[in-house]
C-alpha cells in the first residue's frame, strides 16, 4: 500500500522529512479495523512527532491522527462497524498513522461519518471535536455552574482547528456565552462566523480584554495555544472557584496563581484513554457518533478551511509548513489516494 513516513526526525524543509513509500497492507486482528483512507487533515501533533520521534532503526515513521475513510476489513472480535461502513476518527499516538492507504484503528475510539459531509469535510474533524468535547464536558464539566460566576468561556485561539469547533459545541450542546480571542480580521470573522457571541484581541492584555466587555468574570478558560504567554491574565480574569483548561505546551505551568481562587487547572490530552487502554475507551466513539449526529442536524459545520489534491509527501510537507506558520484558520485537508477517492 502506498504511504508517507519518515526514518529521521527533523525540519520540515529536509528532502527526507516525509517521503512516498510502500508498506504491507495490515491485517485486522482483535476489534481493530483496517480503514482504506480516503481523507486526512494535518494537526500541530504531526508536526511536533515529525520534528522528534524517531522510528526503530530500518522501519518507518507513518503520521496522521485524522482521518475518514472506509471499513475494508473488521477483527474478529469487532461489533460496532462491518466493511463497507463509512467512518472517522483520530486514531491512536502509538499506532501507524492515517498517511496510508489502509490504516488499523480500534473500532471503540471511531464514529460512523457525517452523512452530510464529503470525506475532507469529514477528515477535519475527528481530533479537535475529541479535543474540544472531553475539555468541555470531562475536563472542565461546564454543565457544573461556578457559584456566582458568569456562564460563559474564554476560548484562547479560537480560529485555531480546536478552537473553532469548541465554539461550535459550545454553542450547540450549552447555554454558555462563548468569547473567543482572534486578533487579525480574518481570524475575527471566522471567529464570528462559528458563533462566538465576542471575539478580543489576544494580543492585548486578556483580562482588560474580557473586562471590556462588561459581563463579569467567566466562569471558564480554555486555552488551546501560547498559554505560557496568556497564563498571568488568565489567573487575573478567571472567575473565583473557576475551572481552566489547557491544551498546549508550555514549557512550565505555574498553578499557584490560580491558588487565591481556589481555580481548579485541568490537562487535555485526547490520546489518553487510547494510549492507556482506559476502561471507557469507547466515550471516544460515543462522542463522535454525537458529534455526527449535530452535524448531520446543522448545528455543527465543518472546520475545513482548504483542501489539497493528493495524499502524498510534497503536499504534506506544504502543509506541514503551513500549520507549523502558526497562522492557519479552521483545518487543511488532504484527499485521495486514487480517482477512487
Amino acid at each position: 500500500m502506498r504511504a508517507i513516513g519518515y526514518q529521521q526526525p527533523g525540519d520540515i524543509s529536509r528532502a527526507d522529512a516525509l517521503v512516498d513509500i510502500e508498506l504491507p497492507t495490515p491485517t485486522p486482528a482483535g476489534r481493530d479495523l483496517l480503514v482504506e483512507v480516503r481523507a486526512v487533515s494535518v494537526n500541530p501533533v504531526d508536526t511536533k512527532v515529525r520534528k522528534s520521534s524517531a522510528p526503530e532503526p530500518g522501519t518507518w515513521k507513518v503520521l496522521g491522527w485524522d482521518a475518514a475513510g472506509v471499513v475494508a476489513a473488521a477483527g474478529p472480535e469487532a461489533t460496532l462497524f462491518r466493511p463497507g461502513d463509512k467512518v472517522f476518527y483520530a486514531g491512536a499516538i502509538g499506532r501507524p498513522g492515517s498517511n496510508s492507504e489502509y490504516q488499523l484503528v480500534d473500532e471503540r475510539i471511531v464514529g460512523p461519518k457525517p452523512r452530510s459531509l464529503d470525506w475532507a469535510e469529514a477528515a477535519a474533524l475527528p481530533l479537535t471535536a475529541i479535543t474540544a468535547w472531553e475539555v468541555l464536558f470531562d475536563r472542565l464539566d461546564v454543565r457544573r455552574p461556578v457559584p456566582g460566576a458568569v456562564p460563559a468561556i474564554l476560548i484562547i485561539g479560537g480560529a485555531g482547528g480546536v478552537g473553532s469547533v469548541a465554539i461550535q459545541i459550545a454553542r450547540a450542546a450549552t447555554d454558555l456565552t462563548v468569547i473567543a480571542t482572534a486578533s487579525r480580521p480574518e481570524t475575527v470573522d471566522w471567529v464570528r462566523q462559528m458563533g462566538a457571541h465576542h471575539v478580543v484581541d489576544h494580543s492585548k492584555p486578556l483580562a482588560a480584554e474580557v473586562a471590556s466587555l462588561g459581563i463579569g468574570a467567566p466562569a471558564f478558560v480554555f486555552s488551546t495555544t501560547q498559554t505560557a504567554r496568556h497564563l498571568a491574565q488568565i489567573a487575573e480574569l478567571l472567575a473565583p472557584q473557576g475551572r481552566f483548561a489547557v491544551i498546549d505546551d508550555p514549557p512550565t505551568l505555574d498553578a499557584n496563581p490560580f491558588k487565591r481562587k481556589s481555580a481548579s487547572v485541568h490537562w487535555e490530552y485526547m490520546f489518553t484513554r487510547s494510549a492507556n487502554n482506559t476502561p471507557d475507551m469507547g466515550e471516544q466513539g460515543k462522542l463522535l457518533a454525537e458529534v455526527s449526529r449535530l452535524v448531520d442536524a446543522g448545528a455543527l459545520r465543518t472546520t475545513m478551511t482548504r483542501r489539497v489534491a493528493g495524499i502524498n509527501a510534497a503536499n504534506l510537507r506544504q502543509v506541514h509548513a503551513q500549520v507549523e506558520s502558526g497562522t492557519t484558520r479552521g483545518k487543511i485537508v488532504l484527499e485521495g489516494f486514487s480517482a477512487a477517492a
